[in-house]
């Protein structure tokens, strides 16, 4: 493993404000994002760091977390990381919810299709997948150990959880996800949602109302 530290950049990204992330290692050219919702604004910003892009993580499939995928990884010959019980929502606007709101998803398919808890190595960072379904039925967590944080996308926020009224979504489902899997976790880690600001394991452990009734 290199030594440089790790370097989260986020941004808000498409209609609905998606945090997106950009990450890489110090002294390393490779990085990673998650949860792309605009291929312009993403790319330019890889671009002006000196970065080139090899993985584009995918949270969940969700039309607003998935806008920018296709131009990115054709732009960068990169990687779509998605859960199984995702992957279609990657080639179908009705699926992706992309309907709804009347907006159009260009298609492409994944290249690294999960199916359960599992790790791997992208840009010099080693990732810890955690399945988190409940929002979307392949809702996932992305961890780096090495930095004790989460990127939760919309599976869990500061004060809430994600919305599951949504085909496919189950607060049951989702409670269980949060409490038996992220709360489960040991330690305090720093939490980066897919949408408004930050948070702390701890501190969701002690306040987040929404699953404090499940415990």
């Amino acid at each position: 493993m290199e030594s440089g530290r790790i370097i989260v950049n986020s941004m808000l990204t498409g209609p609905l404000s998606v945090n997106t992330y950009i990450i890489h290692r110090e002294g390393l050219t490779e990085c990673v994002v998650i949860d792309p919702a605009n291929a312009k604004t993403v790319g330019s910003a890889i671009r002006e760091k000196g970065l080139f892009l090899t993985h584009i993580l995918l949270t969940h499939g969700h039309f607003d977390h998935i806008l920018g995928v296709a131009q990115l990884k054709e732009e960068f010959s990169a990687k779509v990381v998605i859960h199984e019980n995702d992957a279609k929502m990657l080639l179908d606007d009705e699926k992706s919810q992309a309907n709804i709101v009347g907006a159009k998803v260009r298609p492409c398919a994944a290249d690294i299709v999960l199916t359960g808890d599992t790790s791997f190595c992208a840009a010099g960072i080693e990732f810890k997948i955690i399945h988190t379904p409940g929002h979307t039925p392949g809702g996932l967590c992305y961890i780096i150990p090495e930095i004790n944080t989460i990127f939760s996308g919309d599976t869990l926020f500061r004060l809430s959880i994600g919305r599951s009224d949504l085909p496919g979504g189950s607060e049951a489902i989702l409670c269980e996800s949060i409490l038996y899997k992220l709360f489960a976790l040991k330690g305090d880690f720093r939490v980066l949602p897919g949408h408004m600001r930050e948070t702390t394991l701890d501190f969701e452990r002690k306040h987040n109302p929404c699953v404090r009734c499940y415990d």
